[in-house]
């Protein structure tokens, strides 16, 4: 099965060039944004880093009762529109103010609220929008490749940002973000609507309030596993802006060449994770296990490293292991979904993926200042392994796991279940809602 086969439809083709560039400039503003914090607003302080994201992800949590619903009911197209050009404008806003020397700490504290309320409705549109680009048996494949085009932005983004701040300052850096959102509105404006795949759902169906999409959550065990893994390893695991860059600071003592060096390095792991994911017919619930134990192992390794270089090399393991673990399940929860539904569990799982940042990333930046970088680490280790505990306790209770001794070699049974396999529970789920 072709890994790139979604980019055979021409919307779909004009999306992710748009989305690649818009991806790029986020990822430069990113870098840009916490190495203006660590180094220039604050004396390496940790703890900045994290109210900043925390500021910046707060409102996918505060927001959650309106986000879910405004992907269901809304025109995504034209909400997409909305929220990109005004992502734009709050960037160009900071880099002015960056420029211009005024920039003081709070100042950044306000433009990462703003630009997080944008963004809480902005993320489950776009995610749900790829379910309008591409045939439902082409869905698992979009969503693999639209986190392979975010993480090949990882790439390129972050070490163009280190060039530019090393070169001019991290105010430029703001404002080539935001040209960069002209990019994913040209496209927009060129989709040919008429090529556009139904939503799903009536405007019936897709009435009713939040509480709905939690009640469909809640009855379905396979659903409640995975959003518990993702919020476990989401809240203290995927903080990578503090873990990067105290560590790059330091314990290797790096200026912030490195610092974005570091980050793209990590993104060839998530890179590769997103095309394993994108080759997979089907995601399963098993390669979720495996990527919450090497994320948890690589993360420990991570901590103990003694330089830079092992550093890196431990920073691809763990890239792989949380793109198979974000993507995959990003694919699970909307293969299974009911149509209807699908903006507001969407919403949920983006509220559980970013909001819960507001959670974690003060806590591990106070671990990190507190006790170093590596205790920051290893915080994340166990968020990993607690995952993967989450998961073996799913396939106990509700997929009938248990261990089989044939002869002198031991071998994994499990039961099929209809709700277990959120694939295989796909096509019940979306003819008639939760699979029971």
């Amino acid at each position: 099965m072709s890994t790139f086969r979604s980019l055979r439809v021409r919307n779909y083709r004009l999306w992710a060039a748009g989305a690649l560039v818009s991806n790029v400039g986020t990822w430069m503003q990113r870098t840009a944004q916490d190495w203006l914090v660590l180094t220039h607003l604050t004396d390496h302080n940790a703890t900045a880093v994290g109210i900043v994201m925390a500021l910046q992800f707060g409102p996918q949590l505060a927001l959650l009762p309106f986000t879910g619903l405004a992907a269901d009911r809304l025109n995504r197209r034209k909400l997409l529109m909305a929220t990109q050009a005004a992502m734009g404008l709050l960037a160009l806003g900071l880099g002015v103010l960056t420029l211009s020397g005024a920039a003081q700490l709070w100042h950044v504290y306000v433009f990462a609220l703003l630009l997080g309320c944008v963004a809480a409705f902005d993320a489950p549109a776009r995610q749900t929008f790829v379910a309008e680009l591409v045939s439902e048996a082409d869905l698992s494949n979009a969503v693999a490749l639209n986190s392979t085009s975010f993480n090949a932005a990882r790439m390129v983004g972050p070490a163009v940002a280190g060039l530019v701040i090393a070169g001019t300052g991290p105010g430029e850096a703001f404002l080539l973000n935001a040209l960069s959102f002209l990019a994913v509105l040209a496209a927009l404006a060129c989709l040919r609507q008429g090529e556009l795949f139904a939503r799903g759902g009536t405007a019936a169906e897709r009435r009713g309030s939040l509480m709905e999409g939690f009640r469909y959550v809640w009855a379905r065990p396979d659903l409640r596993a995975l959003l518990a893994m993702l919020f476990l390893v989401s809240t203290f695991g995927l903080n990578f802006p503090i873990f990067i860059s105290t560590m790059s600071v330091s314990a290797f003592h790096g200026g912030p060449g490195q610092y974005g060096l570091l980050s793209s390095v990590m993104a060839i792991g998530s890179v590769t994770g997103a095309l394993m994911a994108a080759r997979r017919a089907q995601p399963r619930f098993g390669v979720l296990m495996v990527g919450s134990v090497v994320f948890g192992l690589g993360c420990l390794a991570a901590a103990l490293m003694p330089n830079v270089i092992g550093f890196g090399m431990t920073l691809v393991a763990i890239g792989v292991a949380a793109q198979t673990l974000t993507t995959s399940t990003n694919s699970l929860v909307q293969l299974s979904t009911d149509p209807a539904l699908r903006g507001r569990v969407v919403a949920i799982l983006l509220a559980i993926l970013l909001g819960s940042t507001p959670l974690g990333a003060p806590v591990v930046g106070w671990v990190a200042d507190t006790f170093g970088p590596r205790w920051a680490l290893g915080v994340a280790a166990a968020a990993g392994l607690g995952s993967a505990a989450i998961g073996l306790r799913y396939l106990v209770r509700h997929r009938g796991l248990r261990l089989l001794r044939e002869g002198r070699r031991l071998r994994c049974s499990v039961q099929p279940v209809a709700c277990a396999n959120a694939v295989s529970a796909a096509v019940p789920a979306e003819q008639g809602g939760a699979a029971r």
